[in-house]
């Protein structure tokens, strides 16, 4: 499904995930949104709101820069802009609660993993990494 096919954030999410599948984009995306929501919040709590576009740029600059140069594919900001925004803030959650990676594979189905069989495996490996798929 691609993201202009989505409905729904939960249609919307899995693909996310898929855009987001290497550590070096999730990182740079952690530190824009961070760096941004940091300079958002000082700038609430100044008054200076003419300085909204730096945090603005921070973020976004971060997210896409990893998507040019570390992704190679396209922001979902362009498609869906507030579904990316959310998106972005649940993947920093799940980042911090040591949580993504087995987000990335429990959505890995949208890079080839398409039947029931395949995503028990995955289940099953992530329950017993030494063991892996064979348990």
């Amino acid at each position: 499904m691609s993201q202009q096919e989505a409905k729904s954030f939960a249609e919307f999410w899995p693909r996310y995930v898929a855009d987001h599948s290497r550590p070096g984009t999730r990182a740079l995306h952690a530190a824009g949104t961070i760096g941004s929501t940091g300079l958002a919040v000082a700038l609430l709590a100044t008054g200076r709101w003419r300085w909204l576009p730096v945090a603005l740029a921070t973020g976004y600059g971060a997210a896409w820069v990893s998507h040019f140069f570390i992704e190679h594919n396209r922001p979902a900001t362009f498609q869906h802009p507030l579904w990316s925004f959310v998106a972005d803030y649940k993947m920093l959650a799940l980042i911090l609660t040591g949580k993504m990676q087995q987000e990335t594979v429990k959505h890995s189905h949208d890079k080839g993993l398409q039947d029931s069989q395949d995503e028990r495996d995955v289940e099953r490996a992530m329950r017993n990494p030494r063991r892996g798929a064979d348990a």
